[in-house]
């Protein structure tokens, strides 16, 4: 058996930009994806806190320390700049394993910058 389990997360991050003329995606800040270890073109669930909006995209590298959150193409009509989201990225983890698994928690700033890390 196994579980789908939070590999990592990025927590109350702040959307940058909205770009509607873009093919899709959500593009992070490089060091925001390593920190909650999720690669790039991965699937991610956004939570839009301002609105309540769930959606699924995938992330794509954005400039390290850019503080980049910008959702692209038609995930940009669910959410606006300034908007406070949680990016959640799910991994399958063995039965065997789900006990010592541990995610990675970011937390960031107004700013996007790192704050803490944790594992869960």
């Amino acid at each position: 058996m196994r579980y789908t389990m939070l590999a990592g997360k990025i927590h109350r991050a702040t959307v940058t930009d909205t770009n509607l003329d873009y093919e899709g995606s959500i593009t992070i800040d490089q060091d925001l994806l390593e920190a909650a270890r999720i690669p790039p073109f991965a699937q991610v669930q956004i939570y839009n806190i301002a609105n309540g909006e769930r959606f699924e995209t995938y992330a794509i590298v954005g400039d390290r320390g850019s503080g980049s959150m910008a959702l692209n193409g038609a995930a940009a009509h669910k959410a606006s700049p300034g908007d406070l989201i949680i990016v959640a990225c799910y991994i399958h983890v063995d039965a065997k394993d789900a006990h010592a698994h541990k995610p990675s928690l970011v937390y960031v700033d107004a700013g996007n910058a790192i704050v803490e890390k944790k594992e869960g």
